[in-house]
């Protein structure tokens, strides 16, 4: 199968493009930062924030490069075997990064409301197998959305309402009925957008009632400043995730804005929201800033 994108405006390229230096520019910043700095890198949550920054990196790779082919060039081709490596690496580090914000807060919550038993439970060595056990989740995600998809017929030739290829636009291109199979593909992203829903909105539930009370001290600002932002990240990649794929899959303009902001805008936002909103990154920043003039 051939599938033929949709045409973007021209104009689209200079955003694409801008988006996607800044994107990498400001991930690698933050993965730089705090491999330099020791203190943060012992510390679990800017382990975490290294890794997220790693997948924003890779997430917005998994289609900018074509995305900017073929606006560059008006030819929007793309071959089954490319379409699927694209479904398949979008989910993948989709999905990851949703574990990822998951044990994000899980490791915030443990900061805030078990401040004894936090250095034993979310040990600098446990860090690694957690991420491990995350990836690994994502893998099942996306190997599971792709099984799904390729089990459908397509019978040639097609237009792919989008500019790179996700599973709510491929399945429309099917050429039987596709209800069972939206219907299996929904319910593998419900189920993991529920869980890590209902997991995070516990977290910073008992988050705030922990901090009652705590907001005009510095420790209290210091850990509602660090929870608001990673609060911020995950609604900007929760709101656009809900939108596309927890409802039937039809075709609606809106789509394509909201796979754009998810697979282009979010991951430029991570790094300004965590650099604006953490002391702590900024004065690690600084400490690399002097650290290179000498």
């Amino acid at each position: 199968m051939c599938v033929e994108l949709m045409n973007g405006s021209l104009l689209l390229f200079d955003l694409v493009s801008a988006c996607y230096t800044a994107s990498l520019l400001g991930n690698l910043f933050i993965v730089v930062t705090v491999l330099m700095d020791p203190d943060l890198l012992q510390s679990p949550m800017y382990f975490f924030l290294a890794n997220l920054s790693l997948i924003d990196m890779a997430l917005s790779s998994v289609a900018a490069h074509k995305m900017l082919s073929d606006l560059l060039s008006q030819r929007s081709t793309i071959f089954y075997g490319g379409c699927m490596a694209q479904l398949f690496f979008l989910h993948f580090l989709g999905g990851s990064e949703m574990f990822l914000l998951t044990l994000m807060a899980c490791d915030c919550y443990m900061a805030i409301c078990h401040p004894l038993s936090y250095a034993e439970t979310m040990h600098r060595h446990r860090c690694p197998g957690l991420l491990a056990t995350y990836w690994a989740g994502g893998l099942l995600h996306s190997s599971t959305q792709l099984v799904l998809v390729a089990w459908l017929p397509f019978c040639g030739p097609s237009k792919l309402d989008n500019f790179y290829c996700d599973v709510p636009q491929v399945v429309k291109l099917a050429c039987s009925d596709t209800y069972v199979m939206e219907i299996l593909i929904m319910s593998n992203s419900d189920l993991i957008s529920l869980v890590c829903f209902l997991v995070l909105l516990g977290s910073y539930c008992v988050i705030l009632v922990t901090l009652r009370g705590c907001f005009g001290d510095g420790g209290g600002r210091k850990a509602l400043s660090t929870c608001s932002a990673h609060l911020i990240m995950v609604s900007l990649i929760l709101v656009p995730c809900i939108f596309v794929y927890l409802r039937p899959f039809s075709s609606f303009q809106m789509d394509k804005m909201a796979s754009i902001f998810y697979i282009i805008i979010t991951p430029v936002l991570n790094p300004i929201i965590y650099t604006l909103r953490n002391q702590e990154i900024k004065e690690a920043m600084k400490r690399l800033r002097t650290r290179s003039r000498k």
